[in-house]
């Protein structure tokens, strides 16, 4: 994981080409959430200060390889130029003789954003002349979106072959850094927190978290498909048969590693006015199902989690989007935060329980938090990404 940083590069009077995040949320034509251009900040303004000129690329939404005026970089471009107090030239396409003369033309100081790099097919299918064209836009590369290092695409895979040097950006160095870190040399107690719907998801990072952690705790839905493993009923709950014979082998190999809720918050329908009980796991009842983990449990996490010296979440412990069922959520990120102030090392492994740190109003409270999923998880179950492996090595 040991890979070469800006702080490698002399950027001065080159032409940076950076692949960044910019996959936001459109909401009437303009950028509704605008925290993954934030987070790409230090990067561009460190090659801007250093006397770069940038070509920045980046997809957004899913266009599946077609052109979609919903989804031109417009917004974003716009967003960008009120950030970076500069303005920010569109191009027409991401690749082509129109693009490289734009971006022959630039000055240092100056920023062109490409089009989205998904109107091409050819982006996703890592096609080899696709990347040699991008690269031709730049004299060096910078991938700073971790959020696509798990992609084996053309912007993150294919032009590092084909552009040298070819470094981390600094978010990307912060993530592997903090991910890196956390499973190479953990400070001990070590503890892991898994949530979010679906077991099936999960269980490569389940297992090799396993080998690891000091204590693995679980809640959300894929808690239900370990009780189904030990043959509680569960009435309308989420449950995946295809992976109860997965969670009774990790169950018998765990042992007391692996902690699971003990009561729920149970409700008649998937719904927020939807009446709810407190029960124990082993008295859900027909026509009742979980929906959030209950206050014994928040109690026995809190527990687990006093002493511990790193930690990784990743995925909510109930339906948080409605309030019925946000509370042990929120206590979980509430733990952390108390954690993170007694010196724990806290990891957020982004998408769902970064939203729910952020709504929780806890974001600056934790030590780390991914702007990658996917790749998060990825990097958990201790796969390589090939964003990262295609950088230069350190």
């Amino acid at each position: 994981m040991n890979k070469k940083t800006l702080s490698d590069l002399e950027p001065r009077g080159q032409r940076a080409l950076v692949r960044v995040d910019f996959n936001t949320p459109l909401k009437h034509g303009e950028v509704a959430d605008d925290q993954r251009l934030r987070a790409a900040l230090p990067t561009l303004r460190e090659l801007l200060d250093g006397g770069a000129s940038l070509v920045l690329m980046s997809h957004l939404g899913r266009p599946k390889g077609k052109w979609d005026d919903a989804l031109r970089m417009a917004p974003v471009a716009r967003r960008l130029e009120s950030l970076l107090g500069q303005p920010v030239i569109e191009a027409p396409d991401c690749v082509g003789p129109q693009v490289e003369a734009a971006a022959a033309a630039l000055r240092p100081g100056e920023v062109l954003l490409l089009q989205n790099l998904r109107f091409h097919p050819e982006e996703k299918a890592n096609d080899g002349k696709f990347a040699g064209r991008l690269a031709k836009l730049g004299d060096f590369f910078v991938n700073d979106a971790f959020g696509t290092a798990h992609r084996a695409h053309a912007s993150t895979a294919g032009v590092p072959q084909r552009l040298r040097p070819a470094v981390a950006g600094r978010l990307m160095e912060k993530e592997i850094a903090y991910l890196g870190r956390a499973l190479a040399q953990p400070e001990r107690p070590f503890v892991a927190i898994l949530g979010g719907a679906k077991v099936g998801d999960k269980i490569g990072v389940i297992e090799a978290l396993l080998e690891k952690v000091d204590s693995l705790l679980v809640g959300g839905g894929m808690a239900n498909t370990f009780f189904a493993a030990q043959g509680l009923q569960l009435g309308d709950s989420l449950v995946e048969p295809e992976a109860i014979p997965v969670a009774k082998k990790i169950l018998e190999k765990a042992g007391e590693r692996l902690v699971l809720p003990v009561d729920a918050i149970v409700a008649d329908a998937f719904a927020n006015e939807a009446a709810t009980r407190t029960v124990p796991v082993t008295g859900v009842g027909e026509g009742w199902r979980i929906l959030d983990v209950g206050p014994e449990t928040v109690r026995r996490f809190r527990a687990r989690l006093a002493s511990a010296r790193t930690i990784v979440w990743n995925g909510p412990m109930g339906v948080f989007e409605m309030p019925a069922f946000a509370v042990g959520t929120f206590a979980v990120a509430q733990t952390l935060a108390e954690r993170t102030k007694a010196g724990a090392t806290t990891i957020i492994g982004g998408g769902d329980s970064a939203a729910a740190v952020h709504q929780a109003g806890l974001s600056e409270a934790m030590s780390h938090i991914s702007t990658g999923g996917g790749a998060s998880l990825e990097l958990l179950e201790g796969k390589s990404l090939p964003g990262i492996e295609a950088l230069d090595d350190g």
